[in-house]
């Protein structure tokens, strides 16, 4: 099956689906014989040819300063297009509600292939960040759901998630699609785990807890120092583990510093080797994720795979299939609750690390397993798509954008198909030499 998988980060950017989309383009290529082509915004002095799939970066502008670190596509990148276009896709799989399916229905019109949406993100949370409250935002979030009502499968990453989309006004149909994790299930080995955490201050006997994501308020981080705070005031011994990076980290270590914890709190930065990565969570106790805007956490399926609970925000998104006590832990959203469940959790690290065990066995799911899933509903698409029988969607209003853009691109391959002396004649030489070279 020839796949096109659109998103609007992709390395050197690292988060959950740009994680998501390179373990889709890894397994489809290794494990079902695929070609994929992927398509994402351009980064500068960034080498996209180092990847075992065709990654076509498009034109971008810079808007990390209102969207944390995230550059934006822009939809007339004619030349790249025409790039995926000819690849000839049998199915197009968007996992950004923005440029990624705008740049899908392009692809769509001058293809015919079907549009797959995933949700992984509650956008309306980001697109607040970067316009504020109010008639903008409420404006956005009205052209991203007709542009998700416009393509012909919507997946969710849990059923929290869908919800949310619901919520947002989107009245369609979704199905489920549990992401998945690359960690294999166990835990490092002990030499592994010793060469990675030897530099940490990390005594033995004394409770490990970890964070792993990016350091954003959103995340619940404030939760989790207010609360190591407590457990530092009552006199309990710990460390704090937190990896990654975010626009928050500065505040964080300020507050810290007024806490009194620099002796308890470790940052580590950004870890981008996976095998590092799980020598830390196989070194940590308890994993803390009291986050109300992640539809999956893939985070806490990782910790899972190492054999590590998470304590998790009631009836959250991510906490969907952990029963407390049992395979993770249970808290509501301040930090009394979280400090009062630590501290007695901590105890018995016994149990804690039985209750680790339980989650490793019962929710953790691999990639390998999780893209398995798509595959198989990715061909019954493809035939439904090819017998007629999938469902037509109705017209959206940025229908004429999406067709004005799509001929214009046909327009462009026609033009680039042309032999070069005559491209040369209508240009004009030295104009033609300066387009050729963008």
């Amino acid at each position: 099956m020839d796949i096109c998988l659109l998103n609007d980060s992709f390395p050197p950017i690292i988060d959950g689906v740009a994680n998501t989309v390179m373990n889709y383009a890894r397994i489809l290529t290794e494990n079902a014989g695929s070609n994929v082509i992927v398509g994402t915004p351009r980064y500068p002095d960034t080498d996209y040819s180092v990847y075992p799939y065709k990654v076509v970066a498009y034109p971008s502008l810079d808007t990390a300063r209102v969207t944390s670190g995230y550059r934006t596509g822009y939809l007339l990148s004619v030349r790249e297009i025409a790039e995926m276009a000819s690849f000839g896709p049998d199915i197009i799989h968007t996992h950004c509600p923005a440029m990624s399916t705008l740049m899908a229905r392009v692809l769509q019109y001058e293809t015919g292939a079907p549009v797959v949406f995933t949700y992984h993100t509650k956008f309306d949370v980001d697109i607040a960040k970067a316009v504020g409250e109010g008639f903008l935002k409420k404006e956005t979030l009205k052209a991203l759901v007709n542009n998700v009502t416009a393509c012909d499968e919507v997946w969710v990453v849990s059923e929290g998630a869908g919800e949310n989309l619901r919520s947002l006004g989107y009245e369609g149909d979704y199905r489920v699609m549990v992401n998945g994790v690359d960690f294999k299930r166990g835990r490092a080995t002990a030499e592994a785990v010793k060469e990675v955490t030897d530099g940490y201050n990390l005594p033995g006997g004394v409770p490990i807890f970890l964070f792993v994501g990016r350091l954003m308020v959103y995340k619940g981080i404030p939760i989790i120092l207010d609360a190591m705070k407590k457990l530092h005031d009552s006199g309990m011994d710990f460390r704090m583990v937190f990896v990654g990076s975010g626009d928050y980290e500065q505040e964080m270590k300020e507050k810290i510093a007024e806490y009194g914890l620099d002796k308890k709190v470790i940052f580590t930065g950004p870890i981008r080797d996976r095998e590092e990565l799980r020598a830390i969570y196989t070194r940590c106790d308890l994993f803390l994720f009291p986050s109300t805007y992640d539809t999956n956490g893939i985070v806490v399926r990782e910790a899972a795979a190492c054999g590590l609970a998470t304590v998790l925000i009631k009836d959250s998104c991510a906490s969907e299939g952990i029963t407390h006590a049992r395979n993770g832990y249970m808290i509501e959203e301040n930090a009394d609750s979280m400090a009062a469940l630590l501290q007695e959790v901590c105890k018995d690290m016994d149990a804690v690390h039985r209750v680790g065990e339980n989650a490793m066995n019962e929710i953790y799911i691999s990639w390998e397993e999780s893209v398995g899933n798509a595959y198989r509903r990715y061909e019954e698409i493809r035939e439904e798509a090819r017998d007629g029988t999938l469902k037509k969607k109705r017209k959206q209003k940025s229908d004429l954008l999406i067709e004005t853009t799509a001929e214009f691109t046909e327009r462009f391959k026609k033009l680039m198909d042309l032999p070069e002396k005559i491209r040369e004649d209508i240009f004009g030489e030295d104009e033609w030499i300066i387009r050729r070279k963008q």
